[in-house]
C-alpha cells in the first residue's frame, strides 16, 4: 500500500522536464506540417517571419542522416538565421552567373556592398573568371608607353637619375687628373665625341671617361656654394638657417640684381644668335624655359612659364606682352570677332562693361531699378575671373610667349619687383639661371655622380647589382647624352629611375605648329650651339609627353621602353 505524502501530485513535472516536453511537441508538430525532405523551421525563424522580416530560404535537409537527395553543406550553427550556406549548385564549376535580382526593401550589409560595387564597377569579374596568366597588370601606368631606339624629348629638369645594370659602373669613379681636364676642354670647345656601339672594357677606355666628365658639366648663376640654388620652388626649408648677408642690405641686393641682369641679357643674346639652345630661369614662384628658334618644332623663339597666377598674367598683359594659354581651350583673354581680328584687352573690357549695362537696362524700363539690389562691379569681375583664379599654381596655368614678345618678357622679368622674395630665407636672392653653355657671369658646375654595388636576392642565391646615381639640375641635353654614353658602356642594357622637378613637367606639352621645319636647315643653323648632333636632333622634335615627364626607362638589346 502506497503511503500518501501530503502536498504531493503524481502529475507534477520539474521545470526542465516541462521545457523538454514543449520542445518535443514543437518538433513533432513541425515535422508533421513540413513536406518530406525538409527541416522544420526554428521557432526564432518563424517568429522573425511572422514579424515581417524578409529572410533567405532555409536550407533543405537532403542528405542529412542518410536521407536521399543531393547533399547540402552543413550549416554553421553559429551563423545568423538569414545567412544562407553555400550549396553545391553555386560552386565555381557550376552554371554561369545570372543577372542580379532587383534589391528588395530589406538588404543585409553584404548585399548592399555588392550592389554598390556593381554600380561603380559593372565590369567586375569574380576571381575564377580571371585569365590564368603569370602576371596581372593592375594599372595602366604599369604598361610601357612605347618602345623605340631613341627616347622622346623631355624638357623637364631632373633632380636625380638612378641607373642600374648587371655590369659594373666602376669606370665612372675616380677619374684621373688628365681625364678630368680633357673632359672640361671637350665641353668648353663643344667637341663631338662618338663612342662605339659596345665597349668591351669600359674601365680602360679613356675616351669614355672623358666623355662622361664632359656630359656632367652645366653653367649656373648666381653661384653660392653654401646655398642650394636648385630647385627654388619650395626650397625655403632647405635654405632656412643659411647665411644670407644680403637679406637686410639693400646695396648688396642691388649689386646682385645688377649682375644677374647682365647675365640674363647675355644668355638671351646667345639664344637669339643660336649660340645657346635653351636656358632656364628658376624663381621662388615659377620657372621659365627659353628655347631657341628651331627647337621643339617652332620656328620662333619661345618661352614657357609655369606655374603662373592671375596677378602675374595681369602684369604681363599690362606690359603689352602677348601670350597664350596652350592648355586652356577657352582662353578668355582673347576674343575673335567675325572678321577674324583679335581685340585688345581694353576693347574687351569696354565691350564687357556695355554688356553689363544692357543686362540691367530692363530693370529701368520696368521702374524697379531702385527696389532690386544690383551686384557691384567688383563682384561681377570676380565672378568672371573665377576660372582664372582656380587654375593658378596648376600645370594648366602654363603661359606661352613667342617671337619678339620674348624680348619684352626679358625686360619685364628684369624690372619685375615680385621676381625676388622680400621675406624668408630667399629674400633678396636673384633667380637661378641654368644653361648648357657658358655665358657672362656664369660658373661652371658638375653634377654629382657615384656608383654603388649591392647584392640582390635571386632564384639561385645572390647576384651583383650595380647602380650609378647622378644628382643635381639635370637638363634635357645631359639626360640624352648620358643615356647615349651608358648605351655603349653597358652593352645596350640598363634601367633608370628619373625624378623630375614637377613644376617643369608641363614643359613637355605639344605647342601649336604653324609650319613643318626642315630638319637639315635647323641643324645647320644650330651647329654652333654646343650640343652633340644626335642631342640636337632629339631636341628639335615636337614634344609628345604632354604634362608628364619620363620617370622609368628600360633599355634591353638597344631598345628603349619608358613610362611617364
Amino acid at each position: 500500500m502506497a503511503l500518501s505524502v501530503p502536498c504531493y501530485s503524481p502529475s507534477f513535472r520539474k521545470p526542465p522536464e516541462v521545457v523538454r516536453l514543449r520542445r518535443k511537441r514543437a518538433r513533432s508538430r513541425g515535422a508533421a506540417a513540413s513536406p518530406p525532405g525538409e527541416l522544420p523551421e526554428p521557432a526564432a525563424r518563424r517568429a522573425a517571419l511572422a514579424a515581417g522580416l524578409h529572410l533567405r530560404p532555409f536550407p533543405a535537409a537532403g542528405g542529412r542522416g542518410g536521407g536521399g537527395g543531393p547533399a547540402a553543406a552543413r550549416r554553421n550553427p553559429f551563423a545568423r538565421l538569414d545567412n544562407r550556406p553555400r550549396v553545391a549548385a553555386e560552386l565555381p564549376d557550376g552554371p554561369a552567373r545570372e543577372q542580379p535580382e532587383a534589391p528588395g526593401p530589406f538588404l543585409d550589409s553584404n548585399q548592399e556592398n555588392d550592389l554598390l560595387w556593381q554600380e561603380k564597377f559593372p565590369e567586375r569579374t569574380t576571381v575564377t573568371e580571371l585569365p590564368q596568366t603569370s602576371h596581372v597588370s593592375f594599372s595602366e601606368s604599369d604598361i610601357p608607353s612605347s618602345e623605340n631606339t631613341e627616347l622622346p624629348v623631355d624638357w623637364s629638369i631632373k633632380t636625380q637619375l638612378l641607373f642600374t645594370s648587371s655590369q659594373p659602373f666602376t669606370w665612372a669613379d675616380h677619374l684621373k687628373a688628365q681625364e678630368e681636364a680633357q673632359g672640361l676642354v671637350q665641353h668648353c670647345r663643344a667637341t663631338e665625341v662618338t663612342l662605339p656601339k659596345s665597349i668591351q672594357d669600359p674601365k680602360l677606355s679613356t675616351e669614355l671617361r672623358c666623355a662622361f666628365q664632359q656630359n656632367l658639366i652645366y653653367w649656373l648663376h648666381p653661384a653660392l656654394s653654401w646655398l642650394p640654388l636648385f630647385p627654388r620652388i619650395g626650397a625655403d626649408r632647405k635654405m632656412a638657417g643659411k647665411t644670407s648677408p644680403w637679406s637686410n642690405d639693400a646695396t648688396l641686393q642691388h649689386v646682385l640684381m645688377s649682375d644677374w641682369s647682365v647675365s640674363f641679357t647675355s644668355l638671351y643674346n646667345l639664344l637669339k644668335t643660336k649660340l645657346c639652345p635653351y636656358f632656364y630661369v628658376c624663381t621662388y614662384q615659377f620657372t621659365v624655359l627659353f628655347r631657341a628658334a628651331g627647337l621643339a618644332g617652332s620656328d620662333l623663339i619661345t618661352a614657357l612659364i609655369s606655374p603662373t597666377t592671375r596677378g602675374l598674367r595681369e602684369a604681363m598683359r599690362n606690359e603689352g606682352i602677348e601670350f597664350s594659354l596652350p592648355l586652356i581651350k577657352e582662353s578668355g583673354y582673347k576674343k575673335e570677332t567675325a572678321s577674324g581680328t583679335s581685340l585688345g584687352y581694353g576693347e574687351e573690357q569696354a565691350i564687357s562693361d556695355e554688356d553689363e549695362e544692357e543686362s540691367f537696362s530692363w530693370l529701368e524700363e520696368m521702374g524697379v531699378q531702385d527696389k532690386i539690389k544690383k551686384p557691384d562691379i567688383l563682384s561681377i569681375k570676380l565672378r568672371k575671373e573665377k576660372h582664372e583664379v582656380q587654375m593658378d599654381h596648376r600645370p594648366e596655368s602654363v603661359v606661352l610667349v613667342k617671337g619678339i614678345n620674348t624680348f619684352t618678357l626679358l625686360n619685364f622679368l628684369i624690372n619685375c619687383k615680385s621676381l625676388v622674395a622680400t621675406s624668408g630665407p630667399q629674400a633678396g636672392l636673384p633667380p637661378t639661371l641654368l644653361s648648357p653653355v657658358a655665358f657672362r657671369g656664369a660658373t661652371m658646375q658638375i653634377l654629382k655622380a657615384r656608383s654603388v654595388n649591392v647584392k640582390t636576392q635571386a632564384l639561385s642565391g645572390y647576384r651583383d647589382q650595380f647602380s650609378l646615381e647622378i644628382t643635381g639640375p639635370i637638363m634635357p641635353h645631359s639626360l640624352h647624352s648620358l643615356t647615349m654614353l651608358l648605351k655603349s658602356s653597358q652593352s645596350g642594357s640598363f634601367s633608370a629611375v628619373l625624378h623630375p622637378h614637377e613644376p617643369t613637367a608641363v614643359f613637355n606639352i605639344c605647342l601649336p605648329v604653324d609650319k613643318v621645319l626642315d630638319t637639315e636647315v635647323v641643324h645647320k643653323e644650330l651647329t654652333n650651339c654646343g650640343l652633340h648632333p644626335n642631342t640636337l636632333e632629339q631636341l628639335s622634335q615636337i614634344p609628345l609627353l604632354g604634362k608628364s615627364a619620363l620617370r622609368n626607362v628600360v633599355l634591353r638589346d638597344y631598345i628603349y621602353n619608358w613610362r611617364s
